[in-house]
């Protein structure tokens, strides 16, 4: 019962203890509270408890009583960290039964040294116990017995057998009351779909576990160490850093089992080396060695070490010694027939490869390289990682650009699994390595051409396809209206000076809802196969139009200039102080959109010749007369490129990629489009723009006060060939997908529009904020204009910094005049900041304002 009902077994056992009971029963019931102490509670507690059983147990005489204590009494040691005793009991308990109670002894006696790492061992008892079990029809401990091999099996590397035994664990599963060894099932079939590389069912399955773990009031740390696990494999390294971080203090709180803690510090450590925490790695790391050392655990040991030996390289440093222990960590792996094995080899050529140790370096890499054709797709993405270097260490451009492209396949076809552009973005971060030895190799064979094509193959490709739209989902929907309400009573109370924590916190809770739902989706886009073809681009730009792509190579800006049949290279500056001085910019701009402050303006224009000259530099001279197409790499996605002297005065657009820019080109306005203005509440303004343009535009559709709702809104901008919105903006920093608009009954989310069939033709954002990103993965952009490019919106005007709203009105009345007249929307942009009075708040509001697109 303690694995059906756990707290109603932990009251019937106290109960059976307050009646006098006999040595038998008194020895069933300390068990039970033993049990329930050792997997959720105080491990001292459970050890009191279980050696108190084991004593009653001998006592009554009873050998298979004795033998089943022994066994729960072991694993209980085992999770202390007290190994040997663990194990020792464990075989008492062995030797003291025969037949169908020796199995379930055997049973726990492969957990444990499941937990050990020791799995050839744990293979062999629990393959030793099952025909016994299944004999005796014991349904309960047979579904138990295949849950664990099917563990111990992933844990090798062997997904098919484990997929066969969970299912016919589940089968027998579901004929029983055990609702705690089913949403352990659950747990372990959510590993399962993450070791063969199926994330969102991973996240799905992990959070159903979770539901039933609630249900039963019991914490469970395991689950937490292997979220951790699927949260990074998918970019989200400071989530899985801080979800273990939490456990570990619950943890210690209850003075619960010493190996959680251990595997918990692990995760911890992995996370906050992704996160590019190297010190806090190193500290997390080496706590969880010596606490594996300590429990005679070895497999975990080594995987710790690796970790340590990649966070202290993150750090720095380089050694022969680093190159040495790696090896020899690589080769402890290896005699474990862990996965990890070929990462580590890959680490240890690549540190000798930094010290110019050529022969070692080949032949660790060598090892690493094995993984390339087969295993899950990170796995074999480490392979050809190892066998780039390989290549490169040859002087083969040739086999670097090959070992990129099949390794960067592997990654376009696991992201295309997943469904919501927020993985797709980070899960990019894994080919980061790839991706730049392959501009490197590009690079050097002098090849501008060349350099463009593999800049392209990763820029932007989140946004190579729309996002899985989840329309049937009526949960998710219920949960954005709740979302909109919450946001709109805080927001509300906020302005009446009340007090909003319990509101924030209802809102916070709506969002992780939201947020999980979305990650849950699976991708259902194939993707095309389309791979950058540069005749293409150049054909399409012409002999006027230019296209500027920015592509960073060891911190260096690397100007692709193509147009006029051609693509040229030219170098510039360092991006690290293009950073730095974009933001100077931005803070110039907040100063200029307030009344008082035209003293900045000649700061602000310095600053922009600045930029011109780190970012563009002698290409500045080459870009002709005609428009210009900037296509910068995500961290410079707050630059205002209209204040570059060279740009000031030309149509000028921005895209994320040229394969972006190409496709927007080529998309076609909806026949018979219609014109949708939106006006939120709060402008100070008050949209002053839309009124006149619903004039301009006779029969467009006008949504303001009440009828600016969100499912109104939504309906009305599906489809439609130009959507002007003039509504506050929020950018969401630490989580850009509810990056917000503000509508009467609340916010409009990237998470909503992500649900249109087709966006916008042509967006209009009128408001501070619109344009602003968070720059994720490798070179990938979360915002509300990249929400929308994917989904059909050829062209967005929207605004990088906070702007003057009395300004923005006759910026947005000359905007649409060109509009009107047939420009493009970057034509009519440049158009309208030349007809704006010449003053320092007027010229920083047209220099906030970028158009995104081609249309």
């Amino acid at each position: 019962m303690v694995f059906a009902a756990p707290n109603d077994a932990l009251a019937r056992a106290e109960g059976v203890l307050d009646a006098d009971p006999s040595p038998l029963h008194a020895s069933v019931a300390h068990q039970v509270i033993g049990i329930w102490q050792r997997d959720w509670g105080d491990m001292r507690i459970a050890l009191h408890h279980l050696r108190r059983a084991r004593d009653l147990a001998a006592r009554a005489e009873s050998a298979e009583r004795e033998a089943d204590v022994l066994a729960a009494l072991g694993v209980a040691l085992v999770h202390a960290g007290r190994t040997q005793q663990g194990l020792a009991a464990l075989e008492r308990g062995v030797e003291r039964v025969s037949g169908h109670p020796r199995a379930r002894v055997l049973f726990r006696r492969a957990y444990a040294r499941w937990v050990l790492g020791h799995h050839r061992e744990a293979l062999e008892d629990v393959r030793r116990a099952i025909p016994v079990l299944r004999q005796a029809d014991d349904v309960i401990w047979t579904a138990r017995a295949l849950t664990l091999r099917a563990t111990v099996h992933l844990a090798l590397g062997a997904v098919d057998r484990a997929d066969a035994d969970f299912t016919a664990a589940e089968a027998l599963w579901d004929t029983t009351g055990q609702e705690h060894d089913k949403a352990d099932a659950v747990e372990s079939r959510g590993l399962a779909a993450f070791r063969s590389g199926d994330i969102p069912a991973a996240l799905r399955l992990l959070d159903e576990a979770e539901e039933r773990y609630a249900k039963l009031g019991t914490p469970t740390f395991m689950l937490s160490v292997r979220r951790c696990e699927v949260l990074m494999a998918a970019g989200l390294a400071p989530e899985a850093l801080a979800e273990a971080d939490a456990a570990i203090a619950v943890l210690d709180g209850i003075g619960g089992q010493s190996t959680r803690k251990a595997e918990l510090l692990l995760a911890a450590a992995t996370a906050a080396r992704l996160a590019g925490d190297p010190h806090t790695a190193i500290a997390r790391a080496d706590m969880a060695v010596r606490l594996f050392t300590g429990q005679r655990r070895p497999w975990w040991e080594a995987h710790a070490r690796l970790v340590l030996i990649e966070a202290r390289v993150a750090a720095g440093r380089s050694s022969g010694r680093l190159v040495a222990d790696t090896a020899a960590v690589a080769e402890r792996l290896a005699s474990f027939g862990a996965p990890a094995a070929p990462e580590a080899s890959l680490l240890a050529g690549r540190i000798a490869l930094g010290l110019g140790w050529r022969a070692d370096a080949e032949r660790h890499l060598a090892l690493a390289a094995r993984s390339r054709r087969s295993g899950p797709p990170l796995a074999r993405m480490t392979g050809w990682a190892a066998q780039a270097l390989r290549a490169r260490a040859a002087g083969s451009g040739r086999g670097v650009l090959e070992a990129c492209r099949r390794g960067l396949d592997v990654l376009d076809a696991h992201r295309m699994t997943l469904g919501a552009s927020e993985l797709r973005a980070r899960a990019s971060a894994q080919g980061a390595e790839l991706a730049a030895l392959a501009q490197r190799a590009s690079l050097d064979a002098g090849g501008p051409r060349r350099l463009l094509v593999w800049s392209e193959r990763w820029r932007a490709t989140a946004l190579s396809a729309p996002p899985t739209r989840p329309p049937a989902d009526p949960q998710l929907q219920s949960d954005l209206t709740a979302f909109r309400e919450i946001a709109a009573r805080a927001e509300a109370a906020r302005m009446e000076a009340r007090p909003v924590p319990a509101l924030e916190r209802e809102q916070r809770r709506l969002e992780r809802e939201i947020r999980a739902r979305t990650l849950h989706m699976r991708g259902d886009a194939p993707g095309d196969g389309h791979r950058f073809d540069p005749e293409r681009l150049l054909d399409r730009l012409g002999d006027d139009v230019r296209l500027v792509e920015l592509a960073v190579l060891d911190g260096r800006v690397q100007v692709l200039l193509c147009g006029q049949g051609r693509v040229r290279r030219f170098e510039a500056g360092l991006l690290a102080e293009a950073e730095v001085e974009a933001e100077h910019v931005q803070a110039g701009l907040r100063r200029l959109a307030h009344p008082g402050a035209e003293a900045r303006l000649p700061v602000v224009e310095a600053a922009g010749r600045r930029l011109e000259e780190l970012l563009l530099g002698p290409a500045a001279a080459q870009l002709g007369d005609g428009p210009v197409v900037v296509v910068p790499p995500a961290r410079l996605h707050r630059v205002p490129w209209a204040l570059l002297p060279s740009l000031r005065e030309r149509v000028v657009s921005v895209s994320p990629s040229a394969t972006s820019w190409l496709r927007a080109r080529e998309t076609e306005p909806p026949p018979r489009g219609r014109h949708v203005l939106v006006r939120g509440p709060g402008l100070a303004t008050g949209g002053a723009e839309v009124p006149h343009l619903a004039v301009r535009y006779g029969g467009a559709v006008v949504l303001e006060h009440a009828d600016a709702r969100v499912p109104r809104v939504l309906e009305e901008l599906d489809g439609a060939e130009l959507a002007h919105i003039a509504a506050h903006g929020a950018f969401r920093a630490d989580s850009p997908l509810f990056s917000s608009l503000r509508m009467a009954d609340g916010p409009i989310v990237v998470h909503d529009f992500e649900r249109l069939d087709r966006s916008p033709y042509r967006i209009i954002l009128s408001c501070c904020d619109t344009a602003r990103f968070a720059s994720v993965g490798a070179d990938e952009l979360l915002g509300l204009v990249t929400a929308l490019l994917p989904l059909g919106t050829a062209g967005v005007v929207a605004c990088s910094a906070p702007v003057n709203d009395a300004a923005v009105v006759p910026l947005m009345l000359a905007l649409h005049k060109g509009l009107d007249a047939g420009l493009s929307l970057a034509e009519a942009l440049r158009d309208a900041r030349a007809a704006l009075p010449d003053d320092a708040l007027h010229r920083a509001t047209g220099w906030a304002f970028t158009a995104f697109g081609a249309a």
